[in-house]
């Protein structure tokens, strides 16, 4: 408990860096964000008056930590495109980033780690070298590409899936982009397991439970497995937190209204508001991502303490 205190405590300054550097960023890049929010067609004055009673005009630090006070209380500011509060947006667009990212997640462990551990068990074969090219293949090719592909092949030419749109759990609108986020990620899961299965199973416990008469499937799920999980875990821990956060090429090409498209459009049209909730929604997913796995750690391996 005294760990999971101290390492929340320890977010903080992080948190705080982290808004205070894209604060900075964001208010030195050209642009007024009241005449995008009025329109093109305002005199001067009326931009001015509002610039005042929105307080853009007090100094930098004056106004983060304003921000900070009202982000402590929930109040992520207002969207100056959409006209809504920047709160309400994400947690409008989070459900449907949580979809897609624990379909994408479970197409990447139902796929990497029985891959990683038939690679190591048949090291050096034919089917070792094939799963490590479909890995290779998986790592090498961009997300953006995969999704095309995926769109061309299954939505216009087989006709199988739509190609674009989102209609909550159904099944039809989540199996191809989970699979096209999940291929990569996969990638990875299977050439972290298979690295690490095949370093325990060099260890001299693993010997002597062959020596015990133990067929070659058992050593491996009841004693290998479980020692190598450990670095596969972080991974998967980190990637779902980082999916959690948005997939943003994957929501943008196949037209999921998701956390990572409200980025992009953001992004689009210079709404520093959304853009700079968003990107702190994700900061803070990640890091509790990483928390989570130091965790699950102490779970795994009784070894592990954490002082």
């Amino acid at each position: 408990m005294k760990y999971i205190v101290k390492r929340l405590l320890g977010t903080i300054p992080i948190v705080l860096g982290v808004s205070l550097l894209l604060y900075i960023m964001l208010n030195i890049v050209p642009g007024d964000p009241v005449a995008l929010m009025m329109g093109e067609h305002v005199n001067a004055d009326t931009i001015e008056r509002v610039r005042a009673r929105m307080h853009l005009d007090d100094p930098l630090l004056v106004r983060f930590s304003k921000y900070v006070l009202d982000a402590l209380k929930g109040d992520l500011g207002y969207s100056y495109k959409l006209k809504r509060e920047v709160s309400t947006l994400i947690w409008q667009a989070f459900p449907n980033t949580a979809i897609l990212a624990v379909a994408g997640a479970m197409v990447s462990w139902i796929i990497g780690i029985p891959a990683g551990v038939i690679s190591a068990v048949r090291k050096n074969s034919a089917v070792d070298y094939g799963v490590m090219t479909f890995a290779l293949i998986g790592v090498s090719m961009p997300v953006f590409w995969s999704g095309l592909l995926f769109q061309y092949f299954f939505g216009l030419k087989l006709k199988w899936l739509p190609i674009s749109g989102f209609d909550g759990l159904n099944i039809k609108y989540i199996i191809m982009p989970a699979i096209v986020l999940g291929w990569s990620s996969a990638a990875t899961i299977a050439r972290l397991t298979r690295s690490s299965l095949l370093e325990v199973m060099s260890a001299d416990y693993i010997r002597t439970a062959r020596e015990k008469g133990l067929l070659r499937y058992q050593v491996v799920m009841r004693h290998a497995l479980k020692n190598a999980f450990l670095p596969v875990l972080t991974v998967m821990t980190i990637q779902i937190a980082s999916l959690l956060s948005g997939a943003v090429i994957t929501e943008t090409i196949f037209g999921i209204p998701g956390i990572g498209r409200i980025a992009v459009s953001a992004i689009q049209t210079r709404d520093m508001p959304l853009l700079q909730g968003s990107v702190m929604f994700t900061t803070i997913l990640i890091i509790l991502g990483n928390l989570v796995a130091d965790i699950l750690y102490g779970f795994l391996d009784p070894r592990i303490k954490y002082n």
